[in-house]
């Protein structure tokens, strides 16, 4: 359900400093004089060696549309720093959330995330890694916790692997390691416990970039830790599908279920009823 008045946008917010420079963020406001919201982190995709922040950008108004604010942030990519700098970065970005609430009007303890393909990666990673110091870093806002509500991973690369092929995965040089130890601990599905938070997976069938297995496999994983897990598949579409509007609108709706059954809480399905109908 849409909220009345416009999502404002602010752009190029610092929300930290990495490698010698400011990390940015775009900042989505839902309309109207909200206050302690629920809020979304959307992580770009761009196999972790370009895309940039505005990718996103159609997910921050769609979803700002209903309440949540959003931030749309980047991470130095490959050619500029070598993994894990791109999922300290994430962290980075996630602290600030939490750090600065008050001023965002968000509730710290509601924030979710979600990504895009190589961005799915590192929303997963991020989700079941909180207090993880390899995967924290020593960015801005050291301390503050990096805990998630929720997850969402649109065509996310779950698994990756060294030497021998894995059902889902991906090889571990697309993240420019070689190293066996280093593949299994950016693989997402290696930190699914009984504590990850709700996770929702979406994936077209017919992707040749990030294998739908991969979502299969990190959908079973987390169903047999008893994790809220959701898996939306769409038939025959390519990796990249949700741009198109029709199947990105669709995408953002099946998320707005998703985030307000295990996200926003009861407060934010009352304040949104009534309202004319969303995406």
């Amino acid at each position: 359900m849409e909220q009345s008045g416009r999502v404002s946008i602010e752009e190029g917010v610092v929300v930290g400093t990495a490698g010698g420079r400011p990390l940015r963020a775009d900042v989505f406001r839902p309309p109207g004089d909200l206050s302690n919201t629920p809020a979304i982190l959307l992580v770009h995709g761009g196999g972790w060696r370009s895309g940039d922040r505005t990718q996103l950008r159609g997910y921050g108004v769609l979803l700002g549309r209903r309440g949540y604010l959003c931030v749309a942030c980047e991470y130095r990519l490959l050619d500029e720093a070598p993994w894990p700098a791109q999922i300290h970065d994430v962290k980075t970005a996630l602290r600030w959330m939490r750090a600065n609430a008050e001023e965002l009007r968000i509730d710290p303890d509601r924030i979710a995330i979600e990504g895009n393909s190589a961005g799915a990666h590192l929303a997963l990673l991020a989700a079941g890694t909180a207090g993880v110091d390899f995967f924290e870093g020593d960015g801005d806002h050291a301390g503050v916790p990096t805990t998630v509500a929720a997850a969402i991973g649109v065509y996310t690369p779950a698994l990756f692997w060294h030497t021998e092929p894995l059902r889902g995965g991906l090889p571990a040089i697309v993240l420019n390691t070689p190293d066996a130890e280093v593949a299994r601990a950016a693989s997402p599905l290696s930190h699914v416990t009984a504590d990850y938070p709700p996770t929702l997976l979406i994936h077209g069938t017919a992707d040749e970039l990030v294998p739908v297995e991969a979502s299969i496999v990190m959908f079973e994983k987390l169903r047999e830790a008893g994790v809220p897990t959701e898996l939306h598949l769409y038939a025959d579409q390519a990796h990249g599908f949700d741009a198109t509007p029709e199947y990105g609108r669709q995408c953002a709706a099946e998320m707005l279920l998703f985030l307000d059954r295990y996200v926003a809480g009861a407060d934010q399905a009352a304040r949104t009823a009534g309202r004319a109908a969303a995406v």
